[in-house]
């Protein structure tokens, strides 16, 4: 049992040494994202591509997903009296179980020995964006006042498509949020436009209260 805690400890190690001397050999998502969880998933993605196993651990972190928020492990996550290293154990006796692959435990395990095992929610979010991407969907939430019915719910689509560059498909969420108004807000990509009653109406209250000044 000993030898193989050491093995694993070296593999994990193997890992965090990889993520630090190797930066330049990552291979780059098809999207940035920034901060820690950037960070993180970025080093898994590249490791995932390298070894051919991007749909693997996509579908691996599903599960870590949905262990986390498990109260006996999310507990066990952010209890602050609770050693690394028995956090560290606990999970792995979990992901073992799971059958996940080696390099999602691997990657987990390296969370817990940084201390970063409450970033995981977020990490994961990080790397479905950029399998997302990698996969060539292009995310779109549009919001409207009130539910759209099938004829305009058709014209949207065919418009946000037009956005599109050849290969892309179209991920649109739709919401509803009253205050709007009217119209809609469309995000999609790094795009965003409002095109909202509310905002027309704030935009022709300014207009006005600049020609009551003048």
């Amino acid at each position: 049992m000993a030898a193989a805690a050491g093995l694993q400890l070296q593999q994990v190690r193997a890992f965090s040494t990889g993520m630090a001397l190797h930066v330049s050999k990552l291979i780059r998502p098809p999207v940035p994202v920034f901060g820690l969880a950037g960070r993180y998933a970025t080093a898994l993605y590249s490791a995932a591509s390298k070894q051919k196993k991007l749909d693997q651990v996509e579908k691996d972190l599903l599960r870590v997903s949905a262990l986390v928020k498990e109260a006996k492990m999310f507990a066990l996550i952010i209890n602050p009296h609770i050693k690394r290293a028995l956090k560290q154990k606990g999970l792995n006796d979990v992901l073992t179980k799971e059958k996940l692959s080696p390099l999602t435990i691997n990657f987990v395990n390296l969370l817990a020995e940084n201390g970063r095992l409450k970033n995981t929610t977020d990490i994961i979010s990080a790397f479905s964006k950029m399998m997302s991407a990698h996969r060539g969907e292009v995310l779109c939430a549009v919001t409207t006042a009130r539910p759209l019915d099938e004829p305009s719910l058709a014209d949207l689509k065919s418009a946000l498509n037009s956005f599109l560059a050849k290969g892309q498909v179209l991920q649109l969420e739709t919401k509803t949020d009253p205050a709007i108004l009217g119209g809609m807000v469309v995000s999609i990509g790094d795009k965003y436009i409002d095109m909202s009653t509310k905002a027309k109406i704030q935009k022709l209250t300014k207009i006005t209260r600049e020609i009551g000044r003048a």
